[in-house]
């Protein structure tokens, strides 16, 4: 009787133990997306506005931080930079999650993560001219 209810619930129990994996390898892989948009974004924003360079330099270091932290985690990471506004930068990092069961393609877990804010400039405290 002990063969078949072990029979009977070792499919259940490894399809949770690799579920519970699973899950833990998306939300690491979201963390290092992040992390890189983060970064890509603070060097972003610190470029001069007037600045042509800022696309690739934001790129290169969202790159740095994937290869850096979790060069396995993001299965065909891409960095993207966009200007939304004339005065703002935002970088998104886009892959898919390290797949436990690699048997079933359907079930890509693709991560999303943007960082962006307004460009840094100094004003100074006379009232001089603003960032341009």
């Amino acid at each position: 009787m002990s063969a078949i209810e072990l029979a009977l619930l070792m499919p259940v129990i490894l399809a949770t133990v690799l579920l519970i994996v699973q899950v833990t390898l998306w939300f690491h892989g979201r963390q290092v997306a992040e992390a890189a948009a983060r970064e890509g974004a603070r060097v972003a924003r610190a470029a001069p506005a007037d600045s042509g360079g800022w696309e690739q330099e934001a790129q290169a270091k969202a790159r740095d931080v994937l290869t850096a932290i979790g060069p396995q985690l993001l299965d065909g990471a891409s960095v993207d930079t966009a200007e939304k506004d004339p005065d703002e930068r935002h970088v998104t990092v886009t892959g898919s999650a390290v797949q436990v069961i690699p048997l079933l393609p359907e079930l890509a877990f693709t991560i999303t993560a943007t960082a962006g804010g307004p460009i840094e400039c100094f004003r100074p405290d006379d009232g001089g001219e603003d960032c341009e």
